[in-house]
């Protein structure tokens, strides 16, 4: 009798471990899977930041209210560069830093700022600009109207009366080789862009 409990108890002992072992390797096998996917996600990310898109962080508050202090970008180098597009610029400027801008005017443009209506016009043309929250005040030390040479654009940023942009000689017109892409999507914080849509 003795014999008999210890061999159904030993082998209760060894269909324990034996479950315990099954759960263990479940667990296992469900936190590889996991890691692995979480693995492929961050290569995937890694690829397609490599070769399609850029992050870029905003500092300040020049492009507000599209665009705010602290929002993550996601920028692509391979858009062709159009009027409205919100830009990214590496051109040397006194700021020493890139600069965030919408482009207003291409190369060919007209470009006039009205003093008293502050309207901005282009090619004899007013902008339709209610969207944004000042209107544009400052018109800056460049000497208006301008024609935009051929390979360069005319910028602006969304907060008129706080942007150093294209009215002044400080930042001037942008050459298109110095644009480092155009802002497709905001990345952080996740959630529409608010105010002007960006193409």
């Amino acid at each position: 009798m003795i014999q008999d409990y210890w061999f159904h108890f030993v082998r209760s002992i060894d269909d324990d471990e034996h479950t315990q072992a099954q759960q263990g390797g479940k667990l296992w096998s469900f936190f590889y899977e996991t890691v692995a996917a979480g693995a492929a996600a961050v290569v995937i990310l890694f690829v397609v930041f490599t070769f399609f898109f850029r992050g870029v962080g905003v500092q300040g508050q020049s492009m507000e209210p599209t665009l705010h202090d602290g929002d993550w970008l996601a920028v692509s180098a391979f858009s062709p560069i159009r009027k409205r597009d919100v830009v990214i610029i590496t051109q040397p400027n006194t700021m020493e830093k890139p600069l965030v801008k919408r482009v207003i005017a291409m190369g060919g443009d007209k470009v006039d700022i009205d003093s008293l209506s502050h309207a901005v016009i282009i090619n004899d043309q007013a902008e339709q600009e209610t969207a944004f929250d000042a209107q544009t005040e400052a018109i800056g030390d460049v000497t208006f109207p301008l024609v935009v040479p051929k390979g360069k654009v005319f910028v602006l940023g969304d907060n008129r009366s706080n942007s150093k942009d294209s009215r002044f000689t400080t930042v001037g017109l942008i050459d298109e080789n110095y644009i480092l892409g155009t802002v497709k999507y905001r990345v952080y914080p996740f959630k529409s862009l608010s105010g002007i849509t960006i193409k």
